[in-house]
């Protein structure tokens, strides 16, 4: 364990638990000495895998008990995806809860027997010891070996039939609204209209911000208040409330109350990724100033604690720090006192709620106890004096907090988060004019393919200290090449189309699977015990959802191939789904919407560096308008652009002036020149 490089396996390399990471090595010494495998996964940033660290795999008796009868197996579930959900999906086929750590007995063959997630060491919680149950195994294992295999088989043939259910779906179907029109009302009846977001959860509140997206979509082509409604309410919320870092930005990754006021403390790149997306969509919707405010102070967080020397983003930041949750995080009102002042400390108490009894343990975590403008009145300031005010005191606490004992921050740079992260910051500077966020995403993105793609082209999954390693899923290719085309339609450089283009291809030869959706591992991965499909967006994009939206704009940018063809099969694979259970297959949707509304295609003709083209571009650059796909034509290397974009062949600039062409299925209305008559050709 001491040799591998991430940092969730390296937690675990001194414990007495004679761990193995996974390979055959573990898996052969399991079949030659005929030993159960538990196989633990989790990662480096989660809570209640560092509580069973420190309870079980620290045991010296719990570890004795291992190290005689099992092969103990870590895996970080960010590197290896594929071994999680086989397993993760086994879980659930007894009819338990997942989550993490995630504990599974397997038989030497790797076959699934039983499992959980976190044990306790002692009788607990309503559950066994955790050595308690690792005994009564080996005593089943012993005893009736022939029962054990019975169950593993019935298991295994369960996930391996599940996984086949969907590799045939190539029936004909008639894409509708109807699927759409399911999932609003779905989100309509689970809404909390007190406190945003929707209550799908018994106590957590997750950051819905695919959902939201989805959400805006729908408005866009409904126009119904109540669905915006929705959208700001929950933003709205999770801006002023604990689970949003209110001194040094970034969101965490849920919130343990309805009132997003109690968070758990550990910060995802994805979840900040998609929240910014998110935040940035609804800008577009409403104008509204305040969520570029708070994509900017996002962006700050990420710039400051989570991109690398070399320009590529960490995965995340812990929950703990000294072995305490959320300690880097709160505050008493003597420490704010200490750092601003009497009088200005006092404000910012009143604030961010920083009071005596607290909101967390006797402590409190900042959270916008009362509005800016309200606070603007009792302290005889404007608004703009208020927010600079609070500039100023976030700057000075946020040095202080730095002091402290930080979290573990898991360095490790993962693709598809990356990929993730570029989106936000490519298209948050095509729409905000931020050059530097563009420049933000393109070094990530040279990162990316100069140390994340091996030498025989091949993108991977993980880098680390100078070793990318594990081939890339369905989801790192799918979202890297959506990254690439986001740099294109920020940068308008052809080098980035270009890539976008080569990774696609890649899926194809990859991942193809010609009577249904496409696999989420590569042909040449390891083989495990089944190969699955996936289409469900849980915290990110499922790389089936991603390909579809991928494939769907390739084609409108009319490029040659069965890319439509091939997005329209994982629409119907996955149909079915989005009509019953849409909310939870919302990123599938903006593909499902982006195909059924028949997206429009900008060409603009011009000199980049001219006003007339530039005034063209910002109309395209800055509305909300997800169904497009838009191309520059320069009048330098017209040829060139012409070959690679097939939109752009046979227009021409008119009347020597910047002419954009706004076209449905490669047919082009009349050319204009003006802002105003291209707003309205979009509108039309």
């Amino acid at each position: 364990m001491i040799h591998e490089k991430s940092p969730y396996l390296l937690q675990h390399a001194h414990n007495p638990v004679d761990w193995y990471p996974w390979g055959e090595e573990a898996l052969r010494k399991a079949h030659n000495e005929q030993k159960l495998i538990l196989v633990s996964i989790g990662y480096a940033t989660c809570h209640w895998c560092h509580v069973m660290e420190r309870e079980s795999f620290e045991n010296e008796e719990i570890a004795q008990i291992l190290n005689q009868h099992y092969v103990a197996i870590k895996v970080d579930r960010e590197e290896r995806p594929d071994v999680d959900k086989i397993y993760m999906n086994a879980l659930h086929a007894i009819h338990q809860q997942g989550g993490w750590p995630l504990n599974m007995f397997l038989t030497p063959e790797g076959k699934p027997i039983t499992g959980g997630t976190y044990f306790p060491p002692i009788e607990k919680y309503g559950r066994p010891s955790f050595g308690t149950i690792l005994l009564n195994l080996v005593h089943y294992w012993k005893q009736e070996q022939e029962k054990v295999y019975d169950q593993a088989n019935t298991l295994t043939e369960h996930l391996q039939e599940q996984a086949k259910s969907l590799m045939n779906r190539t029936q004909e179907t008639s894409f509708s609204w109807t699927a759409e029109q399911n999932t609003i009302e779905f989100f309509q009846q689970s809404f909390d209209p007190q406190d945003g977001g929707f209550q799908f959860q018994k106590q957590n509140k997750f950051p819905p911000s695919i959902g939201l997206m989805f959400l805006l979509r729908a408005f866009e082509r409904t126009g119904e208040p109540q669905i915006l409604h929705m959208v700001e309410l929950t933003l709205k919320k999770m801006i002023t409330g604990g689970i949003y870092d209110q001194i040094g930005g970034g969101l965490s990754r849920y919130s343990t109350d309805y009132q997003w006021m109690v968070p758990h403390f550990e910060k995802m790149l994805y979840d900040n990724a998609l929240f910014a997306l998110a935040l940035l969509e609804t800008y577009q919707v409403t104008k509204n100033l305040l969520y570029a405010e708070v994509i900017e102070h996002t962006f700050s967080y990420i710039r400051r604690e989570m991109i690398s020397q070399e320009g590529a983003f960490f995965s995340a930041e812990d929950a703990d720090s000294e072995g305490v949750e959320g300690k880097f995080y709160v505050w008493r009102p003597q420490e704010i006192i200490a750092v601003l002042g009497d009088v200005v400390g006092k404000q910012a108490c009143e604030m961010w709620g920083i009071t005596e009894q607290g909101n967390f343990e006797g402590n409190s975590i900042p959270y916008q106890a009362k509005s800016l403008s309200s606070l603007g009145k009792a302290w005889k300031m404007n608004l703009k004096e208020v927010k600079d005010l609070r500039s100023n005191m976030r700057k000075q606490l946020l040095a202080a907090r730095s002091k402290r004992i930080h979290p573990l921050c898991d360095d490790k740079i993962l693709t598809s988060w990356n990929a993730l992260m570029i989106i936000a910051f490519a298209r948050a500077g095509r729409v905000l004019d931020q050059e530097e966020y563009i420049q933000i995403a393109q070094t990530a993105a040279r990162f990316i393919l100069e140390n994340v793609v091996n030498e025989e082209g091949t993108l991977l999954r993980r880098y680390r200290e100078g070793e990318a390693r594990y081939h890339g899923y369905l989801s790192d290719y799918a979202q890297f090449a959506m990254a690439c085309l986001e740099l294109y339609e920020a940068t308008y450089d052809l080098d980035w189309f270009q890539q976008a283009v080569h990774w696609a291809e890649q899926i194809n030869r990859l991942f193809h699977n010609s009577k249904g959706p496409y696999f989420d591992t590569s042909i040449d991965a390891e083989e495990l015990l089944t190969r699955n499909m996936e289409g469900y967006d849980g915290v990110e994009p499922s790389g089936n959802s991603t390909t579809a939206l991928l494939f769907f704009k390739l084609s409108s940018y009319g490029l040659e191939g069965t890319y439509r063809e091939d997005a329209e099969r994982i629409l119907t694979a996955f149909y079915p789904y989005l009509q019953k259970a849409g909310v939870s297959f919302g990123a599938m949707h903006w593909a499902h919407h982006y195909h059924l509304s028949l997206p429009k295609e900008i060409v603009i003709v011009g000199n980049p560096n001219h006003s007339d083209t530039q005034s063209l571009l910002e109309i395209v650059r800055k509305q909300y308008l997800p169904n497009i796909v838009v191309a520059l034509s320069p009048l330098e290397d017209a040829d060139k652009i012409q070959r690679e974009l097939p939109i752009t062949q046979n227009k021409i600039m008119l009347r020597g002036q910047a002419t954009a062409y706004v076209c449905r299925n490669q047919t082009c209305d009349l050319p204009i020149h003006t802002p105003e008559d291209l707003m309205k050709q979009l509108k039309n």
